[in-house]
């Protein structure tokens, strides 16, 4: 389930602070997150994974169970623009805008096989290390001894 946002005018950067915080989260987990979040690309990425919810809905999928398995921003559109200065000259500068896109995936549940293997390897690990091996050190009265 794939949804799109093209020309969202903000610079790529400052999105993907906010999109890496919702990467890999649950949906219910990440529009909590970006309810609270204070920053101008926030609201837009809860409308879009809003949006991705309703595709896989229509697609007939359950959405409890979804994780935002990908979200990508790339650069789009730059307006160039200029602004006058002194001495009749006049500066560039750029409004930089963002494409982002966005996947869900259903959650991959465990298996008990899995949990039982691993639980066994590390416990066969740990009995090992368990028993220190016990060296007896010379003290300085049998080295005296000894000469």
């Amino acid at each position: 389930m794939k949804a799109y946002l093209k020309n969202f005018r903000q610079s790529p950067r400052k999105v993907r602070l906010v999109a890496n915080l919702i990467r890999g989260k649950s949906v219910a987990k990440a529009q909590a997150l970006l309810t609270f979040t204070d920053n101008k690309s926030a609201p837009a990425l809860k409308k879009l994974v809003a949006s991705a919810v309703a595709n896989a809905r229509s697609q007939g999928k359950n959405t409890d169970d979804m994780v935002i398995k990908e979200i990508m921003v790339d650069q789009g559109i730059t307006m160039k623009r200029y602004m006058p200065m002194a001495r009749g000259r006049a500066n560039q500068y750029r409004k930089r805008s963002s494409k982002i896109l966005l996947v869900l995936s259903e959650m991959e549940k465990k298996t008990a096989k899995d949990k039982k293997g691993n639980r066994g390897a590390s416990a066969e690990i740990n009995t090992q290390s368990s028993k220190p091996k016990k060296v007896a050190k010379k003290t300085t009265k049998a080295k005296s001894a000894q000469k």
